[in-house]
């Protein structure tokens, strides 16, 4: 015999796994293109590549910021 939960649990891995990958997927692309869009401004400026440790401080806060807003949404309903 099967419980109840067992069958939940099953029941939700399908959308847990596409979730992911989805979820995967869309932060790498965001990633590259920010990526691509920071090497882009430099060589407009002919600028070296450097980020200071203020700037990239103040970059993980605002990712940080950015993911508990995305944890968020579901709440928001």
């Amino acid at each position: 015999m099967v419980s109840h939960t067992a069958i939940e649990e099953t029941e939700a891995q399908p959308r847990l796994v596409k979730g992911l990958v989805v979820g995967g997927v869309l932060g790498a692309a965001v990633g590259v293109a920010a990526a691509y869009m920071l090497i882009q401004s430099m060589e407009r400026n002919n600028r070296e590549l450097s980020i200071s440790a203020g700037e990239g401080l103040r970059l993980g806060l605002i990712v940080m910021a950015l993911l508990r807003q995305i944890a968020d949404l579901p709440e928001s309903r």
